[in-house]
Order: C-alpha cells, then sequence, then structure tokens
C-alpha cells in the first residue's frame, strides 16, 4: 500500500479519544526535555568546526528568532517578548548581529542557504528599516541559493504597505499569518482582535508583491469556540484560498505559560468537543481539496509541501514540517534551537544572558545533546514515519546494519494494540500507516521513544495531547 495525501477523510472521534493522551511532537528526536547543560558553547563550536572540514557539507537552513511583540495574545506558548520600547528591538538587533557573524565565521564560505525563517514573537513588529538592516546583515554574512525559500511569520496588525514593501525587496517570497479564528468572541477572549478585512488585506498584499506560498494559522480549543462558529470561520479561510494551513490545538499549559491563567478554563470546550473540532476541521479542509500532510498541516495538491510528501523528500524539525531535508540548522537569536547530524543546541532564553555571552564572545547556547548511535537510529525511523506514513524495515536495516525486528522488538510490541485498532498494517516488509492512523501519528511515533519512561516519572507535564 502507497502513502499519499488523505482525501475526504472521515474522522472516528471514539478513536481519537481513545488515543488522546500527553507526548511529543517530534520536532526533535530525543526531544527538548533530554538536552542537558553539560553540552554548552564550547561543545557546540567544536561541532560546527568539525561538519565545516568536509568538503560536501550540506547546506544551510537558517531560522532567526525576533521575539518582541507589542500585545500579548492569551494562547500564546512561543517565547516572546511585549515592549513598546522600540530602542529594545534596536539593541537585540545589534546582538543578533554580532551572533551572526560569530557563526558566519565558522561556516565554510562555499556553503549556501536553501532556507531561511524569521519566527517569533513577531517579525513584522520591526519597522521596515529594521527589517531592511538586519537582513543585510544576514546577507553580508551568508549567500543565498537563487531558489532558496525565504520564509517569515506576520502579524497583519500594525502592518502598513511597507512593511510588505520591505519584506520583499530584501528577498522574502513566502509568508506565515497567524488567524486563530475569525469569530470576534473568541478573539476578545484571546486578546487578539484581527478583522476578517484586516487578514484579507494582508493576504491580497503578499499575492500582489509575488510571494510564492501563504500559510494561514488556525487554532481549535480556543474559549468560546464551538462545531459552529468555527465551521464558520473554516468557509472563510477556504474562500481565502491559502497554499498551506497549519491548524494547531491549543495546549493550555498555564503551569508552564502563567499568562494563560487569564483564560477562564470554564469559556473552553471540553475535550469532547475540542475532538469535533477537530473532526470538522479534517473533514471540511480535505473535503475542500487540501491534502492532509501529517499533523497539523494541509497544503493545496500542487504545493512544494505536498510534493515533497509524494516525493518522500519531506522532513520535519523545529519548524514543522519542511522540504529542506539533509540542511545543517543554525538558530539564532534567545531561545532558538540548532540542528546538526549529530547535536542540538539551544540558545539562552532571557536576553540579559543572550547579551553577555555575545559580549564575552562566547556563543549563546544554554544546553544541548550529542546524539548516540541509538538515537540517529530511532530519529530515522520517527522522522520518516511522521514524513512518509509508512516505514520500509529493509531500508532501516540496510542504512544501520541492523535486525529490524530484533531491534526494536519492544516497539514492535507496543505497537500490536495499535494495529489491532487498525491504525497501521504489517504489509511485505513495511509498516504502513492507516488513513485513521495518520491522525494519530504522535502516538505510533511514541513506540519507538526509548526515553518517554523518564519524561513520565516527572510531576509537572511535559507534553501537549497528543490529538
Amino acid at each position: 500500500m502507497q502513502a499519499s495525501p488523505s482525501k475526504a477523510i472521515q474522522v472516528d472521534v471514539e478513536m481519537l479519544k481513545r488515543y488522546d493522551k500527553p507526548g511529543p511532537r517530534y520536532t526533535s528526536y530525543p526531544t527538548a526535555p533530554c538536552f542537558s547543560t553539560e553540552f554548552g558553547p564550547p561543545e557546540f563550536e567544536a561541532e560546527i568546526v568539525r561538519t565545516n572540514e568536509s568538503s560536501d557539507a550540506p547546506d544551510l537552513s537558517l531560522y532567526f528568532h525576533m521575539p518582541f511583540c507589542d500585545t500579548l495574545c492569551y494562547f500564546c506558548g512561543c517565547t516572546m517578548i511585549i515592549t513598546r520600547n522600540r530602542a529594545r528591538i534596536d539593541e537585540y538587533l545589534d546582538f543578533m548581529a554580532l551572533e551572526i557573524a560569530m557563526i558566519a565565521k565558522l561556516v565554510n564560505k562555499g556553503r549556501k542557504v536553501a532556507q531561511l525563517h524569521w519566527g517569533g514573537g513577531t517579525p513584522t513588529y520591526l519597522d521596515p528599516d529594521q527589517i531592511r538592516r538586519i537582513f543585510g546583515v544576514i546577507s553580508d554574512n551568508f549567500d543565498f541559493h537563487d531558489d532558496a525559500e525565504i520564509g517569515v511569520e506576520i502579524d497583519p496588525r500594525g502592518m502598513t504597505g511597507e512593511h510588505f514593501d520591505a519584506l520583499r525587496e530584501v528577498g522574502f517570497n513566502r509568508a506565515s499569518m497567524g488567524v486563530q479564528d475569525f469569530n470576534p468572541k473568541v478573539q476578545e477572549a484571546v486578546n487578539r482582535l484581527q478583522p476578517e478585512e484586516l487578514t484579507r488585506w494582508a493576504y491580497e498584499s503578499l499575492r500582489t508583491r509575488g510571494f510564492e506560498s501563504i500559510n494561514l494559522d488556525l487554532i481549535y480549543g480556543l474559549p468560546f469556540q464551538t462545531r459552529a462558529t468555527f465551521e464558520d470561520t473554516l468557509e472563510r479561510i477556504v474562500d481565502i484560498s491559502p497554499d498551506r494551513l497549519a491548524v494547531f490545538n491549543y495546549a493550555h499549559v498555564p503551569w508552564m505559560k502563567k499568562h494563560q491563567r487569564i483564560i477562564e478554563e470554564d469559556s473552553l470546550p471540553n475535550a469532547s468537543e475540542k475532538l469535533r473540532l477537530l473532526k470538522s476541521t479534517i473533514e471540511t479542509l480535505t473535503g475542500s481539496g487540501y491534502a492532509y500532510i501529517g499533523m497539523d498541516h494541509f497544503a493545496k495538491p500542487d504545493d512544494s509541501l505536498t510534493r515533497a510528501f509524494e516525493q518522500k523528500k519531506l522532513y520535519r524539525n523545529f519548524q514543522g514540517y519542511s522540504t529542506k531535508s539533509g540542511c545543517d540548522l543554525y538558530a539564532l537569536g534567545m531561545s532558538s534551537i540548532s540542528q546538526l547530524d549529530s547535536v542540538y543546541a539551544q540558545n539562552v532564553k532571557e536576553l540579559p544572558e543572550y547579551y553577555a555571552s555575545l559580549q564575552a564572545g562566547k556563543l549563546p547556547v544554554e544546553r544541548g545533546y550529542r546524539l548516540n548511535r541509538d538515537d540517529q537510529i530511532r530519529r530515522h525511523v520517527i522522522t520518516r514515519l511522521m514524513c512518509d506514513f509508512e516505514l520500509s524495515k529493509q531500508e532501516v536495516e540496510d542504512r544501520f546494519s541492523l535486525d529490524f525486528d530484533a531491534y526494536f522488538d519492544e516497539s514492535l510490541a507496543k505497537l500490536e494494540p495499535l494495529q489491532q485498532d487498525k491504525l497501521l498494517e504489517f504489509e511485505n516488509g513495511k509498516i504502513n500507516v492507516t488513513q485513521m492512523g495518520q491522525l494519530l501519528i504522535r502516538n505510533i511515533a511514541m513506540a519507538f521513544d526509548t526515553y518517554l519512561g523518564e519524561m513520565k516519572s516527572k510531576e509537572t507535564p511535559m507534553f501537549s495531547k497528543t490529538v
């Protein structure tokens, strides 16, 4: 059975309910709770130098974290800073320029950028001159492929035509815009007032300037959402017709994100209603011609994300699904996470520490992780399952010189109940994920995670629910 983007999925809510439990999103393996402060700036610098000694080092993927926002969205789970003091942004860009130069000095000059992304926070809270200024620093330090994917997360509130002009002028060709929900009552409850007309204006502003791919973000499980109101939002979104959609599950974790305590818990949809919101979302979008790529992502059939899925070239990293596999990811700015072939490295999460490290001439790494052989094997298995919805045992055996069934005997035993529930099938030496199993791919991947037992033993919950 050949995996393919699903058409018009029919969702079994009772099955979703049975498997709705905390679990990782697998933007990395091992996951971030495994990172250690024993891995710091010297270890990361040594790894950068080592990986740049090769004459066939891979292309680069660059991520820049812009943490500033002018208002607080109560649902937000990102590392962000609320400020109206624009001088703070200038100061941050000064230090980010130092980090850019520091990384660029260690990277082989022959390597080119295949992918770049600005995330936040709110990258478009930078004014047009600040956008031009920091991108100029990036361009001075790195060379780009002619077809590089250069993306930015935008918030249309506060943007002007000059913002869009500046983004396009410096080279951005892709954009992702947060919408969350068009219902005014929901928007007021989460402190994000963004009229539909503003979203449509921003969308058209991107289109008329030649942006190649536009993604819109929605969130289900927000205060006062009902199936009727969210289906109305979905219909309006389908009418706008973005290339891609990311529809996230709202993770209410007030013990981790204290500002979420502002949201009254009795205003949130209960667990059953939340699953029905997901059912409506999947059935509406796949019934409207969008392919279900995996996890939260949907794309039009001719989108590069869909083509990458069909060609088995899809990849997964800290920004979610990506069409650029094999790149070394260098992430700059506070709290950002870099990923090279054998290591992860996360920057410090507070501005004073970020500034102090760069002033001292050190990479601002707070913690990280070096993968062992078992980590690399399991990362490959989990990544291919989440990106392809199938896994060839023979391919894993050939790649890593092992006996799949013997090596993963415990994992295969954990998969038996999922097989009985028809979430996956074993056929012709492959693990094939069924249409319903695609919606529960995190649960399937968890069977191969050797660290989950340690995470479950911790008193504070580490992960959001899988659905």
